[in-house]
């Protein structure tokens, strides 16, 4: 919940109707509270879900330590947010402001009831969807990064929070905030930290010790089994999730970066049918996972799945922590990975003004300053007009003599009308310049180099496919991509392939959909058979 410049009293208000609040009774157990206490403590398991009867409830700052303006909950209303589906850890605190009556019910019997009545599942599922969104927008949310501008581990932890779209605030180092933080936290004011509420410090500044802490890292046990293992979660992998869930199988989703993929990193999609003014690709991939949840699957990120092996009828798929699950199907939706460029220290600057995507985040940190983008295909150009609202100035650098080959005409089009927009055609970036972040970068072009004074280098040239894990068990072409057949199906049965990394896919998010969506008749098939 947020300050009333988010106001999270406005949540969507359609009540549940006489009937599904006595489902909520049968299933659950009437519950008293007095003024003060917690129902959900911020950082803590997600174990119920709470409708209120009688009286108020409030939600608190846990880093201010006071209460958010108007964020008040009464009757008819409930607790939870996203996290509540995927068994993360909640997000917010709240507590009793007057003596309470409500119902608790367990999450998982409250996850059932969703499934089983979609008229309840629409009206929950619209509530924490808009309190997710309004607690990211907000900015004052109980994750605070101190100093990204500096720390490249915060940077680290900033990008994939945002990624996993986690609510979180920023201080940059010296505000006033930062260091009453650090005071209280008895950390160096003149660092980088990640904090969890008012006085918790975390140990382990990483995406993985974030994902940890707020559940996205979920726990596996070891010869867990399930119906299909899906690896990736871009558009490809989400729809496979959605559908495999629809569908009644057990799914575990494996990403090692995020939800959405590198789909998710496009700042706006102008030709998916259904938003004929746009959509992001983040926003587009987050209403899958929260369509994949409701369904029963589950998502295990960041994690890696790093060898597969055949086990009986089925699989045994390898993960990064040393965890092996068992599947009957295995759908590969890894996609593709994008190129690196051959330059030196691009490792040095790589999460310090050297990207591979162009969101929010990035856009923030050019601001009034200038960008240099690599390539010559929708991504680059995307990427570009994306830039281009907030940056300075934006130089688009081509190695080809034009942008026709590989770019949508009206992407070029809008290129072309863009004064903020430069173009370098025939030209390659040459070498990165800087101390700690980049500084500049120099272009060569046939009549000699020049410098560019630069706060961000953009590189989308061409991608590889993520296909090393496969071990052998599966064919592919001399490139590397998954070669399938009908019904999506590999060399090796049960084995499925779609989206960017299959072997003439054509690059395209609605085409992935497509395919993650039609993959799982022959994966029901294949489970099926293996049932016996």
């Amino acid at each position: 919940m947020e300050s009333s410049a988010v106001d999270l009293a406005t949540y969507v208000r359609k009540p549940l109707s006489a009937s599904q609040v006595a489902h909520l009774q049968r299933i659950g157990e009437i519950v008293h509270f007095e003024a003060g206490d917690t129902l959900v403590a911020f950082g803590a398991p997600n174990e119920a879900f709470f409708y209120i009867l009688e009286g108020e409830a409030a939600a608190w700052d846990e880093v201010t330590g006071m209460r958010y303006s108007n964020a008040t909950l009464g009757p008819t209303q409930f607790t939870g947010e996203m996290s509540f589906l995927s068994g993360g850890t909640a997000q917010l605190t709240n507590r009793a402001v007057t003596p309470m009556k409500a119902i608790r019910v367990p999450r998982a019997a409250m996850l059932r009831a969703l499934a089983e009545i979609p008229e309840m599942s629409d009206i929950v599922i619209t509530v924490f969807a808009a309190r997710r969104r309004r607690l990211i927008e907000s900015g004052q949310a109980g994750l605070t990064l101190i100093g990204p501008e500096q720390d490249r581990a915060v940077r680290r932890v900033e990008a994939f929070a945002a990624q996993n779209r986690i609510p979180y605030r920023v201080h940059a180092l010296g505000t006033a905030e930062a260091l009453a933080l650090a005071q209280r936290c008895g950390v160096p004011a003149d660092r980088g930290a990640v904090m969890l509420g008012e006085r918790t410090v975390l140990p382990d500044p990483t995406p993985r010790g974030v994902a940890r802490h707020f559940g996205l890292d979920l726990a596996v046990d070891d010869g867990a089994e399930f119906d299909v293992v899906i690896v990736g979660a871009g558009p490809a992998g989400l729809a496979a999730a959605v559908y495999a869930g629809a569908e009644g199988l057990h799914a575990l989703v494996v990403d090692e970066t995020a939800v959405g993929g590198q789909a998710a990193t496009s700042s706006r999609i102008e030709n998916y049918m259904g938003f004929p003014t746009g959509i992001s690709g983040a926003d587009l991939c987050a209403r899958g996972e929260i369509q994949a949840l409701k369904f029963g699957t589950r998502f295990a990120v960041p994690r890696r799945v790093c060898g597969l092996g055949r086990k009986g009828a089925g699989f045994e798929v390898m993960l990064d922590d040393g965890v092996a699950v068992r599947a009957r199907a295995i759908v590969v939706a890894t996609g593709v990975q994008y190129r690196r460029l051959p330059l030196e220290r691009l490792a040095d600057f790589e999460g310090a003004g050297v990207a591979y995507a162009a969101t929010e985040l990035e856009a923030r940190q050019v601001a009034g300053r200038t960008a240099v983008v690599v390539g010559g295909g929708n991504s680059a150009g995307q990427a570009a007009m994306y830039l281009s609202r907030r940056a300075q100035r934006v130089h688009l650098v081509v190695r080809g003599p034009s942008l026709a080959a590989s770019m949508s005409e009206y992407l070029i089009d809008r290129i072309r009308k863009n004064d903020a927009i430069e173009l370098h055609f025939g030209a390659e970036v040459a070498a990165l310049h800087g101390e700690q972040t980049l500084a500049a970068v120099t272009l060569r072009q046939l009549d000699g180099e020049s410098r560019i004074e630069a706060a961000g280098l953009f590189i989308m040239v061409g991608a590889a496919p993520n296909t090393g894990w496969l071990s052998g068990l599966v064919d592919l072409d001399t490139k590397g991509f998954v070669l399938a057949g009908d019904g999506y199906a590999t060399s090796c049965p049960g084995i499925f392939a779609v989206g960017d990394v299959r072997a003439g896919s054509v690059k395209r998010v609605a085409s992935a959909v497509g395919e993650g969506s039609v993959v799982i008749s022959g994966v029901w098939a294949q489970v099926a058979g293996s049932r016996g």
